[in-house]
């Protein structure tokens, strides 16, 4: 696959180290990326609020080049992707804008390519199977908090490779590579751009709420494709920290970056090290927590086996204690009959039904141990999904009743009933996690009224 390769201002200096782990990314997943010549700068972040026709012409000039070459264009930067993707909406909708914007660049552009963001390319070009096969070194013990940012998957109209209020392109991406991805409100929240600058008091305020809300769901490190969230969830920490009066210590990486890591690359050849906050060190104790949590496992399985094999003594015993109860009236009828030829038939047929009970007592754990494995089977395979099914049916009937046994609180409660009523995919995965795991069905229910409660006060804002 040969795709075009737009770096923009940032991979080109702020985010070099995502310039680096993005190359790369590519390179371990066999995309050729040819730099689009003579680029210019995408006109993010406040071009399209001062002259709208620059803040076209700015990225159409760089697709028209590229597509000169008839390929379409990665732009790993998410401000840059966002810029892009309009623009082509723009092109292919308003035949009047793009003669304006074909007269300004000096160049005919029809947008018959295509941009796409590095999460896009991984999933829906290259595929998730093909990156488990190159993964060697499992991010097994990390507990990741994926950062989408306002600008990924926004607007859907122009982007629509994911879900705007429920992305999960990254989280795939990251269980993948062998990590946790946890369920949080803040995924698609802005981090405050350049208000970090221009208003601190707002900015910082944002950057503070973004990480509060990931360590709070139990998350240890954060993950982005942008650079501009990195440069405020990283290079902003200590100022925000300094506001708040609060330590924040939870290291920040791009997508790429771990990426490579899992693939088998050093935390250093990628730029790791080059991050303010410092993020090395978490990677390097994944190793000892990921053995300390398979020991933990592993004792967890012994002590169900230990138990499985109590169980199937205890049933050894009764069978045994059965038979013997059997042979009992023979013998006891053989010894009042007091005859010698008598005896010696009912003895033999008491040797016999206690050979038949032993028989039977050693059939029993051993059929149990053949069903058992096939029980386990059909509750993965079938009887899962039949309690998948029931659980959606339930939330279809009573999304009320359903509602409340995942928020206590009645009001927040109604309102995951109000956010999950129609909505097929919300209420699928509430159903599965119900099912599944209940404490992240909880979490992702909060993240769902906190999402929701959002929108209604922007929109009373507005």
């Amino acid at each position: 696959m040969k795709l075009a390769y737009y770096p923009g201002c940032s991979l080109d200096g702020s985010a070099i180290e995502y310039g680096i782990s993005a190359k790369r990314t590519a390179e371990l997943l066999g995309v050729e990326l040819l730099e689009i010549e003579d680029w210019n700068c995408c006109g993010a972040t406040s071009g399209h609020n001062t002259n709208k026709l620059l803040s076209l012409a700015l990225p159409a000039r760089n697709l028209a080049l590229a597509e000169k070459t008839g390929l379409d264009v990665l732009a790993p930067c998410a401000a840059c992707y966002n810029r892009f993707r309009n623009t082509e909406h723009v092109v292919r909708h308003d035949r009047k804008m793009q003669e304006k914007i074909a007269a300004v660049i000096e160049m005919d552009y029809a947008a018959s390519n295509q941009t796409l963001s590095i999460l896009e390319l991984i999933v829906n070009k290259v595929g998730l199977e093909k990156l488990r096969e190159k993964v060697s070194q499992p991010l097994k013990a990390m507990k990741a908090a994926c950062y989408y940012g306002c600008l990924l998957v926004r607007p859907q109209d122009h982007t629509g490779f994911d879900d705007n209020e429920d992305p999960r392109s990254m989280d795939l991406i990251m269980q993948a590579l062998g990590a946790e991805s946890v369920e949080w409100s803040f995924k698609t929240e802005c981090c405050g751009a350049a208000l970090a600058t221009s208003r601190p008091d707002v900015g910082y305020r944002m950057i503070y709420e973004v990480l509060r809300n990931a360590r709070e769901a139990g998350a240890e490190c954060l993950v982005t494709a942008c650079p501009l969230c990195m440069m405020n969830l990283d290079m902003r920490r200590r100022g925000v920290e300094k506001a708040f009066n609060e330590r924040l210590d939870i290291p920040v990486y791009y997508i790429t970056e771990l990426l490579a890591i899992a693939c088998g690359d050093s935390p250093r050849d990628v730029g790791v090290h080059r991050h303010f906050v410092e993020a090395e060190s978490y990677l390097a104790s994944l190793p000892e927590k990921a053995a300390r949590i398979e020991a933990e496992e592993a004792a967890r399985l012994e002590a169900e086996q230990a138990k499985k094999a109590a169980r199937a003594a205890q049933a050894k015993k009764a069978a045994a204690d059965k038979a013997k109860k059997k042979e009992a009236p023979a013998a006891e009828a053989a010894a009042k009959a007091g005859e010698e030829k008598k005896a010696a038939p009912a003895a033999e047929a008491a040797a016999t039904l206690a050979e038949a009970g032993d028989k039977g007592n050693k059939a029993t754990p051993t059929q149990a141990q053949a069903v058992a494995p096939a029980t386990a089977e059909a509750v993965d395979e079938g009887a899962l999904q039949k309690k998948i099914n029931a659980m959606i049916k339930a939330w279809e009937k009573s999304p009320e009743k359903v509602a409340a046994r995942l928020i206590e609180d009645g009001e927040r409660a109604a309102i995951l009933a109000q956010v999950v009523s129609g909505d097929e995919k919300k209420t699928a995965r509430l159903a599965e996690l119900m099912i599944t795991d209940k404490d992240k069905a909880a979490k992702a229910a909060e993240a769902f009224v906190t999402g929701e409660l959002k929108k209604r006060q922007k929109a009373q804002e507005s």
